[in-house]
């Protein structure tokens, strides 16, 4: 999701367009070795350790061409990638959330890969990730790990409140939730006032926040409405924690959860090595994965997010042709089973899910609730709507601002943003 950068962050970001690609003559070719720049956006303590590594083995393999690795905080890389293609100055591979394709490639900033050495392997990848990917009819990343969004709860709690199976509708989680507070004294389960996590709310009734194809913006339609009342009703009864609307809430959930103090909260799988570290999940068979709730629809729906690898087409054609090549290696069946294993996220081609990768129960759990993911729409602003959501949804939560006040003015909001959508 989008977020804003104050004016230290955008010098920041010229500073580092300045080193990313040809700035200091480093990622020129130069002798016949041809140095590329790889911008990773993944967690400098847990993550980039795998990736820096296979980064080495790339280069053991691939003698002429050298990766200058420089990893970038997620919530600046949109920003800062933004501002340095427009200068002509990005990194040659970008590892891109899912949400950002469609507006860069919109811009010209993202090289096709149809047909190129980066999508060889293209027939492996889930085909709803690869379309994930495009952007009117072309390819412009490629998927390097994959994510939804679960009902994650703890066994054991679910077990002494008499609970078998996980809920498989909002209503059933209410009773769950008054169950384990009477039976164990826990509360039985924590959502988040975050508009990302807000979406099964409206998949479950057969909605998004917008209708791509009738131009429309439907975040206040009537089915959505009833989403949000959903939403909104599972931070108020027997069991539910009340809505934390600070800016620590979602470490103040995780916490909760992974420590036994709630039985179950709404989570993706880049949560997984986290959870394992909590008390309550020594045991990790007590990690219980399923998929989110449904609505009165009957079915039941979460976004599909994740990572791709993207190449910028301001490069020359020399740290193209490294830039495809150095996406293929780290897309490669083989390198996702080291990732899965190292980082325990999902990979996003089906023969990277060894028996070895499914041998972790989150990555089992996870991969066996991918099925109700609904890809996101092909709209470059999309992305961008998040961040309505966030700015209005902690206070209907909390009860500083009424549901149809909230709807109405995120409603007003995202218009402005697609003024070619009606209301």
């Amino acid at each position: 999701m989008r977020r804003g950068i104050a004016a230290t962050a955008l010098a920041a970001s010229l500073a580092l367009t300045a080193t990313a690609c040809g700035g200091d003559g480093e990622s020129k070719a130069d002798g016949g070795t041809v140095t590329i720049t790889w911008w990773d956006t993944t967690n400098a303590t847990n993550e980039a350790p795998t990736y820096k590594a296979l980064v080495k083995e790339f280069e053991a393999a691939n003698k002429g061409i050298k990766v200058k690795y420089v990893n970038v905080p997620f919530d600046q890389a949109q920003n800062k990638f933004d501002t340095a293609a427009g200068a002509s100055g990005a990194p040659d591979v970008l590892r891109a959330e899912v949400g950002w394709t469609p507006a860069f490639a919109k811009k010209g900033y993202l090289l096709p890969l149809d047909g190129t050495e980066a999508l060889a392997d293209q027939d492996k990848f889930q085909p709803n990730l690869i379309k994930q990917a495009q952007f009117e009819g072309k390819t412009y990343g490629v998927p390097i790990v994959t994510d939804t969004l679960a009902l994650v709860y703890n066994k054991k709690l679910f077990a002494e409140a008499g609970i078998d199976e996980a809920p498989t509708t909002w209503d059933e989680l209410k009773k769950a939730a008054a169950t384990v507070k009477a039976k164990t004294g826990k509360d039985g389960y924590w959502g988040s006032t975050q508009g990302y996590y807000a979406m099964p709310f409206l998949y479950g009734e057969g909605t998004d926040t917008v209708d791509v194809a009738g131009k429309k913006v439907t975040v206040n339609s009537a089915e959505a409405k009833k989403g949000f009342e959903a939403w909104q009703g599972l931070f108020d009864g027997k069991g539910l924690h009340k809505a934390d609307g600070t800016a620590d809430a979602y470490a103040h959930i995780q916490d909760a959860f992974v420590n036994g103090e709630v039985a179950s909260i709404i989570q993706g799988p880049w949560e997984i090595t986290n959870f394992y570290k909590g008390s309550a999940f020594q045991d990790k068979q007590n990690l219980g994965i399923a998929p989110v709730p449904a609505g009165s629809a009957g079915k039941p729906g979460a976004p599909t997010g994740g990572h791709n690898l993207s190449v910028y087409a301001g490069s020359d054609k020399a740290h193209q042709e490294a830039a495809l090549k150095f996406v293929n290696f780290m897309t490669s069946a083989k390198s996702q089973e080291t990732v899965a294993l190292k980082n325990s996220t999902l990979p996003t081609r089906d023969d990277a899910y060894t028996d070895k990768v499914k041998a972790d129960p989150g990555i089992a759990g996870y991969q066996g609730v991918l099925p109700v993911a609904q890809p996101r729409p092909e709209l470059p602003e999309y992305s961008s709507l998040f961040g309505k959501l966030d700015a209005e949804l902690p206070a209907v939560a909390t009860g500083k601002k009424s549901l149809d006040k909230g709807l109405t003015a995120i409603e007003t909001e995202m218009a402005k943003l697609l003024p070619e959508f009606t209301k």
